[in-house]
């Protein structure tokens, strides 16, 4: 089978005309948003998204919006024709690529700087913390917040990224209209979070999870583990060596999470990792528990030299 050229779509306006065309004909839409750099990880959320709809959009957008500006938004990887040769290597193909160039850039009406803007901006709870977006003046000020469910785990470091991501995964809502939209079980939290804003602001829109894509080695896939030296990526896959023990000893008996999460974090630390967060949580509330006595999911994120790495969705 030939492969499938997409369309690439810059502009909001000619975006959600096409995806408005596409549904008066009575297709659905499904939507796998991206931040690019793209690896077979997102190739399978777009198997997925065929399972579930009949045309698809893919978005390559890097959000400034999710990134502190002491974090990694410049050295983001990214390869737009790599991207684009790999979307045409999907079986069923991609049928729309939207790939805008700034979705905070609101030309007339942000030409007025609010030189108190940052007064708005996220507090992680000792003081003021703002995203790329605020410390470029863009006059954006509004964000989507899902208040409990985004202030653990990856929001106990991450102030401003949660916000950033329900804010921006609204944006493309509104503008690509789909009828379903996919998103990886790596990213556990932010999974949750998005069904939880699907369901309590209303949206017309399935929410559909897929499983984690590991490399040959065991190490979830990510774009930035472009970054990771051979070294560090090999002291990486203790995160995924520490979950898959935890599980065992689960399964052996071991409900004490007390003693599963000491399990992983020693194992970790000992490879040479830097814990953010092991927390074993309810799968939907992301509660912490003591002892498990119903499904839950092991969420870990460590460091490993100037790289972050996390496996936020594997169940016990």
């Amino acid at each position: 089978m030939a492969a499938k050229d997409p369309v690439i779509i810059t502009e909001k306006g000619e975006m959600r005309n096409w995806s408005r065309k596409i549904r008066s004909q009575g297709k659905t839409v499904g939507l796998v948003p991206t931040m690019g750099y793209l690896h077979q990880g997102h190739l399978s959320l777009i198997q997925e998204a065929h399972k579930h709809s009949q045309l698809i959009v893919v978005s390559i957008y890097v959000n400034p919006g999710q990134f502190s500006p002491s974090e990694d938004l410049s050295t983001y990887p990214s390869d737009f024709h790599g991207d684009i040769l790999k979307l045409k290597s999907v079986l069923g193909g991609v049928d729309a690529v939207f790939c805008p160039k700034n979705l905070y850039d609101y030309s007339n009406n942000s030409k007025q700087k609010n030189k108190n803007e940052n007064e708005n901006c996220a507090s992680d709870g000792g003081g003021w913390v703002v995203s790329c977006v605020e410390e470029k003046g863009s006059g954006h000020e509004t964000w989507v917040r899902i208040e409990r469910l985004e202030k653990g785990l990856c929001g106990k470091s991450r102030p401003v990224f949660f916000r950033g991501v329900a804010t921006i995964v609204t944006k493309l809502f509104n503008i690509v209209e789909p009828d379903v939209a996919v998103f990886g079980k790596k990213d556990y939290q932010q999974w949750r979070i998005i069904q939880r804003m699907v369901r309590d602001l209303d949206f017309a829109i399935e929410i559909v999870g897929s499983e984690v894509i590991r490399d040959s080695d065991g190490l979830a896939l990510s774009s930035r583990n472009v970054h990771l030296s051979p070294e560090e990526r090999e002291k990486a896959l203790s995160i995924s060596r520490s979950l898959v023990s935890a599980k065992s000893a689960a399964e052996e008996g071991q409900v004490k999470c007390g003693e599963l999460k000491d399990l992983a974090v020693k194992t970790i630390t000992q490879a040479g990792g830097r814990i953010d967060y092991a927390e074993i949580v309810e799968q939907e509330s992301l509660e912490a528990v003591e002892e498990i006595k119903s499904p839950v999911v092991f969420c870990i994120a460590a460091w490993f030299g100037k790289q972050h790495q996390s496996m936020g969705g594997n169940g016990i």
